[in-house]
């Protein structure tokens, strides 16, 4: 049996600040989550009308998890764990896995 990982919150914090400005899969599918109800989302990204240059900000990532800008930000800082489901979430909207997102400590 092999020794138990912990995760280091600080750097997948970091981690998930860079996807919030460098994932293509996550701005997609959070223009999609925050656009398609108001009808100005076809589902089509490839003909669609967004910016998908710039990152996303704390404000739309928070609207897309229900949660509020400061909790995003702690998420970021590494100050507050992110609950498994949304962690999962996370995954799901950058076509990513768990391995991917999560830092263990040494």
């Amino acid at each position: 049996m092999g020794t138990r990982k912990y995760i280091d919150w600080n750097k997948t914090g970091r981690n998930l600040l860079l996807l919030r400005s460098d994932n293509l899969e996550l701005r997609k599918n959070v223009c999609r989550e925050l656009n398609y109800e108001k009808g100005e989302c076809s589902g089509n990204c490839e003909s669609c009308k967004f910016e998908m240059d710039s990152s996303i900000s704390r404000a739309e990532l928070a609207k897309v998890f229900n949660v509020t800008e400061s909790v995003i930000f702690n998420w970021e800082k590494g100050k507050t764990p992110v609950a498994v489901d949304d962690l999962l979430f996370y995954c799901r909207l950058a076509h990513l896995t768990l391995e991917e997102i999560l830092v263990f400590q040494a």
